[in-house]
């Protein structure tokens, strides 16, 4: 695995634009833990002739029998929920990379609840520190269900956040807040997550208050990435929440927003270097689209039981970026790889597909599962492009 320094992205925010440091883009030192529970101690900056490998998953997604799920496996425990134990089959891929985003999807309850899954989502606020356990970085959190419970869910999945070291992107509690991307050092390079989503469940987002979750604007998507390429991202990755439920075949907006966001240049140089997708509960095409790495749709990272089956499958993108030959000149992905997973049921289990296969070749649901995840992710002929399912 590539060492690397993980920095506050509040911090690293400030030294690079010569700002105080504020709450709401990082908070406290995140922690990082190996597959077995143990810590793992911050590296050293990296040089920048290093490279890195990031890793993204799809929905995190609260059902009411996810919720019921993680009070059961908080039993004994201080805590009143637990999603440790639910997430744990994923750590194996998030915690040896050197940058991890999740995407969550859903606000949080107060402490004390109630907590709700859908349609109108309260999750509670333990799965943040899970996610940290677990190895993720950054969480974008622009959803069609931000504004689930108003300004104040916004705030109060962005303090817990905070509490558990994430930084996050997509939903601010102010304006100033709002302009910052999430920046993160991996492999000596500066890593900017900007995150955006293509509604709000017919929710308005309040006039007074429109930075509370970013929507899908291209012409905006593309300033927000050249303000944190001037910043000193070197990486610039994009979240977007879009496309059509159920759909395994990226819709004529996606398309279309693909095609804008990677043709965007400023000189010689992309102003993006990665889309990633969210949204649809189904695996999605990657697609390399005018040089530049696009996931369609990751699918569900976390779900209870769906009417569809396929809403528990989804897979963790992983990219290995080097470094350029030349200072100023862009970095590149070297190495692109899916890596398929499902929920398991009884009880509710994150499995890395590939992993339990190696276990138990004849398993057929998570040979069904390798399948469907595979044939989504090569639809659009990125196995042509270097594309390979790792485990």
């Amino acid at each position: 695995m590539i060492q690397h320094t993980r920095y506050p992205a509040a911090l690293l925010v400030a030294a690079l634009l010569g700002t105080a440091a504020t709450a709401g883009c990082g908070g406290p030192e995140p922690r990082r833990t190996g597959p077995d529970g143990s810590q793992k101690a911050a590296a050293p900056t990296a040089g920048r002739d290093e490279g890195f490998t990031l890793v993204a998953t799809g929905d995190v997604l609260a059902h009411d029998s996810v919720i019921r799920q993680a009070a059961a496996d908080a039993d004994g425990t201080a805590d009143s929920h637990d999603f440790r134990p639910m997430l744990a089959g994923a750590a194996p891929v998030v915690a040896e990379a050197d940058l991890a985003l999740c995407h969550l999807e859903t606000v949080f309850g107060a402490d004390g609840g109630p907590f709700t899954g859908y349609p109108v989502f309260r999750t509670p606020p333990h799965v943040a520190r899970a996610l940290a356990e677990t190895g993720y970085d950054s969480c974008s959190t622009a959803s069609n269900h931000t504004l689930d419970a108003g300004a104040e869910g916004v705030t109060r999945t962005l303090d817990a956040l905070d509490a558990a070291g994430l930084a996050h992107v997509g939903s601010a509690r102010s304006a100033a807040e709002r302009d910052r991307p999430a920046l993160l050092e991996a492999g000596g390079a500066r890593v900017a997550q900007l995150a955006y989503t293509y509604g709000t469940n017919g929710v308005p987002v309040p006039a007074d208050q429109p930075y509370l979750v970013n929507l899908i604007d291209a012409d905006r998507i593309v300033a927000d990435a050249r303000a944190a390429r001037r910043a000193g991202a070197d990486v610039v990755v994009v979240s977007v929440h879009w496309g059509t439920e159920w759909q395994e075949a990226p819709d004529a907006r996606q398309l279309s927003l693909a095609r804008r966001l990677t043709a965007s240049r400023t000189g010689d140089r992309r102003d993006i270097d990665l889309v990633l997708g969210t949204h649809a509960h189904v695996p999605q095409p990657y697609e390399k689209v005018g040089g530049t790495w696009v996931v369609y749709g990751m699918g569900d990272q976390v779900a209870g039981v769906m009417n569809d089956p396929r809403g528990q499958l989804g897979s963790a993108a992983r990219f290995t970026f080097a470094p350029p030959h030349r200072e100023g000149d862009a970095w590149r992905v070297v190495r692109a790889e899916f890596v398929p997973h499902v929920m398991d049921n009884d009880p509710l289990r994150v499995v890395n597909v590939p992993r339990a296969l190696a276990d138990d070749p004849g398993h057929a649901g998570y040979t069904t599962a390798r399948d469907v995840v595979r044939d989504a992710a090569v639809s659009r002929g990125a196995a042509g492009d270097g594309l390979t399912m790792g485990r």
